[in-house]
């Protein structure tokens, strides 16, 4: 009897054609899986995919072509009406969309000055009135939903928090226009290697991110739309990059503008802080998590109410109800800058969300792929250092910021399971503390949040207790 192909691989492969940009061959499909899937196993599970309606395709044999059926009532725009920076990619657009980016795209002196529309948010009623459609909404918790038992908050980023973390601060920074590339990224958050001939402002932008996305992922159980959560995301993400040093994690008092439009956001402070709000109590009484994450990428920025990093702000707070309800993360993997920045100008001087909402539908489906094989390769992550994995992290921390010998190490690992882990996992954490502990070499210290200096400084006291051991 054949086995079942599981279902969690076939939406791996419907979020990758879905993120190519047009019908896609059998190679270029391997390719976005990441070279991975056999060809004869991918050929047969495009026909299952085929056979069950969820992807259409032409042609036949090595002329066979394949795409993600069009949304009801959306036409592809044609591609000689998109005008593309090259190296970016194409993402298909509704009919709605294509007039909101034709708009925007006129020079800004032709576009009409507007203010700020109170009523676009007040209009708003939780789970009566919704920005995706019922076919929209269950789209994406198809390619979204992981096949995994029922966990705890947050299990499924830290699954793939090593990948996440890369992602999503090389893809948010790059949308704001950083120029590290992705490989300066990884070397950064990994090793602390900031990339030569580049601004520090540049890495400041990146590390914030890190320490943003860590404390989404670590504080799963505690986050949601609410002052604490997006007022500290806001903190962290604008640390040490504001003319104010009081900016971060508080509403503005201040006047701001928006580059290249004519939108004047809200300056009186009690209203600002009013929408702010009103927003978040919107946003929280949202039953369905994409939803969530829609309109607050929307009204957000819209808002402004912060000095400068609104966007920012958004696109991770979108991430607050999938991180929750253990859905794929969205990284705005690939994203178009431009296409992207448009949407944002739609919302601001038009009130409308087509255009955005076609770029969150599309990075969706292509951020799902990614962590779907990632997920599949990385294969199930150990219960019990998910579980610790905070504590385990802060005293590997405390040894080396410590520069504490073994014998030192030892003892201190002991007396922190002793006060902070129960009594019947306190042996295996002190073997799996010190597992850690003896196995941190240059590739893998940064996880624990510590310095390069730190790091080094450590090792020489930790191999020195190992030399004098060996003699």
């Amino acid at each position: 009897m054949a086995r079942k192909v599981p279902e969690e691989e076939l939406q791996a492969i419907e979020g990758a054609v879905r993120s190519l940009a047009e019908p896609a061959s059998i190679d270029q499909i391997m390719t976005a899986l990441g070279g991975d899937t056999p060809r004869r196993t991918l050929q047969h599970r495009l026909k299952i995919l085929v056979d069950d309606g969820r992807l259409q395709m032409t042609g036949e044999r090595r002329w066979a072509r394949y795409c993600v059926r069009a949304p009801e009532g959306q036409k592809l725009v044609a591609t000689e009406t998109r005008i593309e920076p090259q190296g970016e990619l194409f993402i298909p657009l509704s009919k709605s969309a294509a007039s909101i980016q034709q708009y925007v795209r006129r020079p800004v002196e032709a576009r009409k000055p507007v203010g700020y529309e109170r009523a676009f948010l007040e209009g708003y009623r939780p789970n009566e009135t919704a920005y995706l459609s019922a076919k929209e909404r269950a789209h994406l918790r198809k390619v979204g939903t992981p096949q995994i038992a029922e966990q705890p908050a947050g299990t499924y980023a830290k699954q793939v928090l090593t990948r996440l973390l890369i992602d999503l601060s090389w893809n948010s920074s790059r949308l704001e226009g950083n120029t590290y590339s992705l490989i300066d990224t990884k070397r950064l958050i990994e090793f602390g290697q900031q990339a030569e001939g580049k601004d520090q402002v540049e890495a400041q932008m990146i590390l914030n991110h890190k320490d943003a996305i860590e404390f989404l992922v670590g504080e799963a159980d505690e986050i949601g739309f609410n002052r604490y959560t997006v007022l500290n995301l806001h903190g962290m993400l604008a640390n040490n990059l504001l003319a104010d040093p009081d900016a971060p994690g508080r509403i503005r008092h201040i006047g701001v503008g928006i580059e290249g439009s004519d939108f004047h956001p809200l300056e009186v402070p009690q209203a600002i802080e009013e929408c702010f709000d009103q927003i978040l109590a919107t946003a929280a009484a949202i039953i369905e998590p994409f939803e969530q994450a829609f309109f607050v990428m929307v009204q957000l920025p819209y808002l402004q109410p912060f000095d400068d990093v609104n966007k920012r702000v958004s696109r991770l707070s979108a991430n607050i109800p999938l991180i929750k309800a253990n859905l794929a993360p969205l990284s705005f993997i690939d994203v178009p800058k431009q296409t992207y920045t448009e949407g944002m100008l739609g919302v601001y001087e038009q009130n409308k969300m087509e255009l955005l909402k076609d770029v969150f539908i599309w990075a969706y489906g292509r951020s799902a792929a990614r962590y779907a094989a990632v997920r599949q390769s990385l294969g199930e992550p150990d219960p019990f250092r998910l579980n610790h994995r905070e504590s385990l992290r802060l005293v590997v921390a405390e040894v080396i910021r410590g520069r504490m010998n073994k014998e030192q190490a030892v003892a201190h690992v002991a007396q922190w399971a002793k006060e902070e882990i129960e009594e019947a996992d306190r042996e295996q954490f002190r073997e799996v503390a010190e597992g850690e502990l003896l196995s941190l070499h240059e590739g893998n210290f940064a996880r624990y949040r510590v310095s390069p200096n730190e790091f080094k400084e450590w090792q020489k006291v930790w191999g020195a207790a190992a030399t004098a051991a060996q003699n």
